[in-house]
This record gives structure tokens, sequence and C-alpha cells, in this order.
């Protein structure tokens, strides 16, 4: 898209003897306006900045052509980008017409003259970025930040080898052979300097997937990804933005997992050179069957470094955030899946599994269900099955949502009034409950420890306060219906009568946990099943049985995870 990729690189210097544009790539498509020349009064008069920009730039509605700038010559950026030191080594940025040009201009330290104190040992070289002016403010300083890294190699191959010294000087010499400036001195800079090519490598990985990895000076690693691009090959054209994968990011909770959009063998491969030790590890323990917390103690890592390792791998768009695969999971097909008769993904699907067809697999999913509901009984080996294949398989091409049971509490017709809602009407609670009203009762607000481990913010335990964990069950029908009322002392009545009307209140341990789970807003729609499961420490079959006995107060419905729903292209 034009609006991501660049429409062109320039690099342009300036020092004591005076600025240039040393390369642009590409070149090829470079075209000459000619424009009548103005009449000057004096023939020996200056001709300034802003007479030689309006004379040479094009008249025009736009200066985009064929992908790339047109209508600027090089005595114009040459110009336009040799700043003033003042605004050196922070962000610059200028738009003319519908092009935005973005770099960081960075001033060097000649290597052969650092002995020397005057402005002559300085060289300011700024590698210029040309955007569409449509280009977001995500992506401007997606561009600045890998303008100002440039910047900071240059600076240190320059102060370790001379290496800047070397190019330009090179540069300067096709120049001054080619003074008829036709375009063929930028192929023979193309040919004789490493810079150049350099450059043009840049140029072609941000176009094509928006991933940089080149070596300048074939010493240096640039390693960069422009997520608005990178992200576009799984997920269809949609832009992902930064701020979106930082969300997605601090929602991560060791019960999410991580489904590598490529084969682990790939990305070893990928990440061989200079790659981390702990990735390393992650991907010899990676298994789309465990969570976060499961692979970083098979990986002999904390919990941080998996959260970190996770992060930059879902950055680089290597791998996307989904709930463990497990025989309990949900799925339905994706209502943006590509599944017409002419898709390349059926094919795809058939050479990998020869003998299934994808259709006849994913109509299975035509409506929620349940990963075991498809499982054969008999099957000792369960989701080790080629059922699990086929599911991560469609997973990875986001032809699947996974669903989530979500919870409400519904005690009347009306829904919930709360406690806080009778203080809003005006009610005044009952002398015994003003005081236990009174606290307040936080949003269930999840935050990470030192450790990486995730915690919930405990609400004031009522049923400590009201010193009713020993109360033992009465053995009379008065005394029973005192412990309920303790229990649900700061329920409102209307609720509250409502509840006494379901048998399980008549059990203790079934109302401690309702009443608890309902005191921390797990049952306001918020907190799906396998969350309450992980912040509660419960096991599945506790919450289903404890759905299923309060089933006339609870509903229960089924949604995708929205932390993790930017991922599903559906979004």
């Amino acid at each position: 898209m034009m609006e991501v990729s660049p429409l062109s690189i320039i690099l342009v210097k300036s020092d004591s003897k005076g600025d240039r544009l040393l390369f642009r790539y590409p070149f090829q498509v470079q075209e000459t306006i000619q424009t009548p020349s103005k009449v000057r009064k004096n023939l020996y008069a200056f001709q300034g900045l802003e007479e030689t920009i309006q004379s040479a730039v094009i008249v025009s509605t736009s200066n985009i052509s064929k992908g790339t700038i047109t209508g600027f010559s090089d005595e114009v950026l040459s110009s336009l980008f040799a700043v003033k030191t003042d605004l050196c080594n922070k962000k610059f940025e200028l738009k003319v017409n519908d092009v935005r040009f973005v770099s960081h201009p960075t001033l060097i330290q000649l290597k052969n003259k650092q002995a020397d104190k005057d402005d002559s040992g300085i060289m300011l070289i700024n590698i210029v970025f040309a955007l569409s002016a449509l280009a977001s403010h995500s992506v401007v300083r997606c561009y600045h930040d890998l303008s100002q890294r440039i910047g900071i190699i240059l600076r240190h191959e320059e102060k370790r080898c001379g290496y800047i010294s070397e190019q330009t000087l090179s540069m300067m010499s096709s120049h001054d052979e080619d003074p008829t400036n036709n375009g063929s001195a930028f192929q023979n800079i193309l040919e004789r300097c490493n810079l150049a090519n350099n450059i043009k490598k840049i140029y072609e990985d941000l176009c094509s997937d928006g991933v940089v990895s080149v070596r300048i000076n074939r010493w240096i690693g640039l390693s960069f990804c422009l997520p608005q691009k990178a992200h576009q090959w799984h997920l269809r054209g949609q832009i992902v933005e930064p701020e979106d994968i930082d969300r997605c990011i601090q929602a991560l909770r060791p019960y999410h997992s991580l489904l590598l959009l490529h084969p682990v063998e790939h990305l070893i491969q990928y990440t061989c050179l200079d790659s981390s030790p702990s990735l390393e590890k992650l991907l010899a323990q990676y298994s789309p069957m465990k969570n976060l917390q499961t692979l970083a103690a098979d990986s002999d890592l904390t919990l941080a470094q998996i959260f970190e390792l996770s992060a930059h791998l879902v950055y680089w768009a290597k791998a996307t955030v989904i709930f463990p695969v497990c025989g309990t999971n949900k799925y339905v097909i994706s209502p943006r899946a590509p599944l017409n008769h002419n898709s390349p993904l059926i094919e795809k699907f058939n050479r990998l599994f020869p003998g299934c067809h994808l259709i006849q697999i994913i109509n299975e999913f035509s409506v929620p269900t349940s990963l075991h509901s498809k499982l054969n009984p008999l099957c000792k080996t369960t989701l080790e099955s080629s059922l699990a294949k086929y599911i991560i398989w469609m997973l990875q091409h986001h032809l699947l949502l996974q669903l989530h049971t979500y919870i409400e509490y519904m005690p009347t017709e009306n829904g919930s009034s709360g406690s806080k809602s009778l203080k809003k009407c005006g009610k005044t609670p009952s002398p015994r409950a003003s005081s236990v009203l009174s606290a307040s009762y936080p949003e269930v607000a999840r935050t990470e420890s030192e450790s990486g481990t995730s915690t919930v913010s405990e609400a004031p335990d009522l049923i400590k306060q009201l010193n009713l964990e020993n109360v033992s069950f009465a053995s009379t029908d008065d005394d029973k219906h005192d412990y309920q009322e303790e229990l649900l002392l700061d329920f409102p009545d209307e609720e509250r009568s409502q509840i006494f009307k379901i048998p399980a209140t008549n059990t203790p341990d079934d109302l401690k946990l309702f009443a608890r789970l309902c005191r921390k807003r797990y049952f306001e729609g918020t907190h799906h099943v396998e969350e309450i499961m992980y912040l509660e420490n419960l096991r599945r079959s506790q919450l289903t049985q404890l759905l299923d006995k309060f089933r006339d107060v609870l509903i229960t419905y089924d949604s995708e995870d929205p932390a993790i729903a930017m991922f599903s292209w559906n979004s």
C-alpha cells in the first residue's frame, strides 16, 4: 500500500565543501521537468533557495508517479535536506504537496580529521524517506526510527574504519564522471558502493514484506520491522498499528499461548545469526498446546522472559496469540474466511494433508463446536491426533475463531441492580450492611509482578469481615436462613429473594463461591471462564457445576476474547 511503503530513499551529505545529493533509490523513473526560466533584472543576482524550489518543483496536484516521487531535481532535494546544525540529531519532517519527507539528520566526525577543531572535520549525513502525505503518524514514527538507526550505524562505522569518508568519496567521483546528470551516475554508484546497495536492499525489503535485514558495511546488522506492512501477509491487507500490538501484549496473560505462523525449523534458521539463547530455548519447547506459564517452566525461563520473547515474535509477524489448543476449546468458522472453490488455501491444505479436503474438515465447525465432541472416545492419543494438526493449520490461516464462555449475572428481569445502584436510587441499606457497603469494590485489575506472574487485585473479603468462614451449617431452617442472609448481606433485597429460591443456596460451599465471584465482578460479562479459572485457581468442573446450579440467575454466552481479537482478521 502506498501509504505504508516508501516512495524513495535519498542520501544527502553536507560538509565544508558544500552539500550534495549522493544517491537516491529508485532512480530509474526520475523525470526532469523543464519549466520556463524567469528573466532576472540583474544577470549577476543570486538565486535564493526559495526561488530555486519554486522553479524546480512541478506546479501540479501530485508529485507521485508510478510509485515514486517526481518533480524534484537533485539540487532541490540537496538544498532541502542539507539542514543546519540546529536541526541535526532530531526528527526532521517536511511536507511538499502530497509527499512527506522524514529523516533524522546525523552529524559525523570524520575519522581522518578527528584532530581538526573546525567544521572541516564534521559531515552531515541525512537518510531521507519519501512517503505519501497520507501516511499515518505511526508509520512516520517508524520511518524516523529507521533513519535514526541507520545514522547511528554510519557514525559508528566512520569512527571504526572511515566507512562514510570512503563511500562519499566514491559517490562524488561517480557524479564528477557524469556531469550530464542523466542518471548513469546512480547506476555506477550502485555498482561501486556498498552503502548504495544497502539502501537498495532496505527499500526493497520495506516494499516487499516490511522486514529489513541487512548488514551495513558487511559488519553491523540492521534489523527493522514495519508492522503495518509485516502483518499484511497473514491478515490479508489489514493494517496493524504498533499501538494495537502494544495493547495486545499488555493483555497477554500466563494462560495464553503462542501460535507460530512459520515452522519452527524456519524460525530457527531465520534467527540463527546473533539470536538470543532464550529464544532458542523457547522454540525448542514450543507447542501451541502449552500455555505461556507451562512454556516458561519447560524452557527454564522466567515468565517475564517468555512475555518479552512473545512480544518480539508477535511484533515481527512470526506468531500470534491464542488460547492453548485443548479439548474444551470451542471453535467456529471465521465470518470472513476465504473458502470459495477457487481459494488457494484449499489446494494448500490438500497438499499438506493428502486424502483430506479442507471444506469437509471445516464444515464440522459451521456452528460453535468443542473439540471434545469431535474426538473418538476410544482414541488414546486425544488431541495428539490429526484433528489437532488441522485445527492448528486453520488457526494459522485465520479460518477459525475460538469462542469463550462469558457469564452475566441476571437475578431479575431488569438485570442486576448492585449495591451501588441502591445508593443511586436513594435506598438505605440495613444497619448491619452499612459498614460493609461503605467499602469500595475495585474492578478486577490484572498486573504483572516482578516475576511476570499474573495477579488479581482482591476486593475486600466480606466473608472474613463478617467472620463467616468458620460458620457451621445450622440444623434449623431459621438458622439456615440467617446463614444465607449473612453471606448475601450486601446484596439488594430483591436479588436475595431470587437467589434464595435456588436449591444450591442450601449448600454452604456453593453459596460462598457464588457470592465471592459475584463480589469480584466476574459475572458482568467481562471475564470468560478460562480467565476466571486461572485468576481464582478453580477447576473447570467446579465452575461448570456452579453455573449449572445457579442457572436461574446466571446466563452464559459465547464470544471471542477481545484481548486477542486483533489477530482474527475479522475484527
